[in-house]
């Protein structure tokens, strides 16, 4: 231990690992002058320097190097950061009613504030506005898109997908089905300009369309593998063929659970009829409007914007070439998408969303029947 004991001043003791902090503290460039300051005036007493000694050299009265020698010896070094109630320099405006004129408001004719915008009606500068919004994490200049399911049997089938996919049963596959639709074939009308340093690569926001395709895709849950094909339409008769592949692909003995959306398609009667024949597949639907429980969804991101949004493409056989490659590359090395939500976690977030929602418009997010039961 340190310990030092000047005629007039009171004792301070400090382990060695303490002083070297306040050493750090003071030399630091980001450390604010004022606590700079606390740690030099502890420093001198610990160094010898009685209290009128250490105020002539740094400029202080007496009684602040007393006070600064009572909290440190009191109440630990931690106390140089710290500001007492009713001192520090006064707020010039008024944090909280620039926050809620950020969340209650909105500026005339437009659908969101900008920093310029708030700070001209707040009469602040445009960097008050803008270190408010990253405390607060406030993002007025973002949306999601983002819809609350409808469906009767919400939690019935979010129950039965999320429980799959967290716990599935022995000996099974689980594959996430879907179709991504009407994706265009687009070929720009200029050549876009490469990568450089200092300047991203460019393409023109015009574009020729050269027809579209259907991407019927099944993804493995257990290792990420993809099987895909592409049609020009998306029927039944598509479907089925689909699902005759799937069939031919995986061994005979290994049930397979197929995760899928409710479009008309999967539920049409010779479909119906081919499943019950094949009862070596499990159909589980996710709830309307709920396709971000289906994982083959992330998987269509990665396709569209790694393979697709920047590519031109001068037919519909390039733009499957294309697909296909994507895909192959892909299952070379796979990555699976691991879910880790539970049911109670989603519900909770579902529950202040529609009870967000509620407020705004009553009967916004009922289940269909039950809205007309009420007469809403």
């Amino acid at each position: 231990m340190i310990s030092l004991m000047p005629n007039t001043s009171m004792a301070i003791q400090l382990d060695p690992a303490e002083r070297t902090q306040l050493e750090k503290w003071e030399s630091s460039y980001g450390t604010p002058q004022q606590v700079a300051l606390r740690c030099r005036i502890i420093l001198g007493a610990l160094a010898g320097q009685d209290n009128v000694s250490i105020a002539e050299q740094l400029g202080v009265s007496r009684p602040t190097v007393q006070l600064w020698r009572k909290r440190v010896s009191d109440q630990g070094i931690g106390q140089v950061w710290e500001i007492a109630p009713g001192r520090g320099r006064k707020p010039q405006y008024d944090q909280d009613k620039i926050i809620q004129a950020t969340l209650r408001s909105k500026p005339k004719g437009m659908t969101h504030w900008s920093c310029r915008l708030m700070a001209e009606a707040q009469e602040v500068s445009k960097n008050t506005v803008n270190r408010l919004w990253q405390l607060h994490n406030l993002k007025p200049h973002l949306s999601r898109t983002f819809k609350l399911s409808r469906d009767a049997k919400f939690l019935e089938k979010l129950t039965d997908v999320v429980g799959l996919y967290l716990n599935p049963p022995d000996k099974t596959l689980v594959l996430c089905l879907d179709e991504k639709s009407q994706i265009q074939a687009l070929d720009r009308t200029q050549p876009g300009l490469p990568l450089k340093k200092g300047r991203c690569g460019t393409m023109t926001h015009d574009y020729k369309r050269n027809g579209t395709t259907t991407l019927f895709a099944a993804m493995n849950v257990l290792d990420g593998k993809v099987i895909g094909e592409c049609h020009s339409r998306h029927r039944h008769q598509e479907w089925l063929n689909f699902l005759r592949r799937l069939d031919r692909e995986f061994p005979k003995d290994i049930q397979l659970h197929l995760v899928m959306d409710n479009y008309g398609t999967h539920k049409e009667p010779h479909v119906k009829a081919w499943l019950k024949k094949h009862r070596r597949f499990v159909c589980h639907f996710v709830p309307t409007s709920s396709s971000w429980l289906n994982l083959v969804e992330r998987w269509f991101r990665e396709l569209t914007e790694k393979a697709i949004r920047r590519g031109s493409f001068l037919s519909v056989p390039d733009l499957k070439q294309a697909i296909e490659k994507f895909m192959d590359a892909w299952n070379e090395n796979p990555k699976p998408f691991i879910w880790t939500a539970t049911v109670e976690d989603i519900i909770k977030k579902i529950d202040r969303a529609r009870a967000r929602a509620e407020q705004i418009k009553p009967g916004s997010t009922l289940p269909r029947g039950k809205k007309k039961a009420a007469g809403l």
